[in-house]
């Protein structure tokens, strides 16, 4: 397989693991409950707010690594670790505090808008979810098509995101709880791989893919 088409396979599973936008049904449900004839407005509001997170990240979060002087293989163990951690609570099916703590659960019953936090922040865009820009962006080696691929997985992934939030109360009927923690098992284990391939090559100190 090609290592751009292999880039692509990977970015665009590790966007939309992370991310998990059936795991967002029953948040979104919880966020919005307060203010359900706002759901709308609300999720459109979140979904462009992480957007512009995940794109200002992807923008310069290379340079913010820089300029701190961490290097990329030690980011990539680092983030790794933590894309780790998250996949054991996802195949575990619980609610993960990379994501929203149980504090944070309960404010959002009682805030008027929960757009920016807690669904943009830290639901959609969430420190795995910024971990993950920037390990594909250091991957991209400033190769322009792979930067591309890297943006076009996350909006691929927010659009399936916004899509399941905003028809959250239908899926949950249909899919139940019991088929959104099947599904979120399933990404877990998927990120659970990409987590370790991320940690053994930031010790190997080598880039994921490399040009044939």
């Amino acid at each position: 397989m090609l290592p751009d088409v292999q880039f692509a396979a990977t970015a665009f599973a590790t966007a939309i693991t992370i991310i998990d936008p059936v795991g967002m049904i029953p948040l979104t449900i919880v966020a919005t409950a307060s203010t359900p004839q706002r759901r709308q407005r609300i999720i459109n509001e979140a979904v462009v707010v992480a957007a512009g997170v995940v794109l200002v990240m992807g923008l310069i979060g290379r340079d913010v690594l820089a300029y701190l002087g961490i290097t990329l293989p030690a980011f990539t163990i680092a983030g790794g670790i933590l894309l780790f951690l998250i996949a054991i609570d996802m195949l575990f099916a619980r609610p993960t505090g990379a994501k929203q703590t149980k504090e944070e659960t309960r404010e959002a019953r009682d805030t008027d808008n929960p757009a920016v936090f807690p669904l943009a922040i830290p639901m959609i865009a969430g420190p795995g979810t910024i971990a993950t820009v920037l390990l594909l962006a250091g991957e991209t080696r400033g190769d322009r098509l792979r930067i591309l691929i890297v943006f076009a997985a996350y909006a691929t992934a927010l659009l399936a995101t916004w899509l399941c939030m905003s028809a959250a109360p239908h899926l949950q009927r249909i899919i139940r709880p019991t088929g959104i923690h099947v599904v979120t098992r399933l990404l877990g284990i998927i990120l659970a791989a990409l987590a370790v391939q991320f940690v053994i090559n930031g010790v190997v100190g080598t880039p994921f893919f490399t040009h044939a």
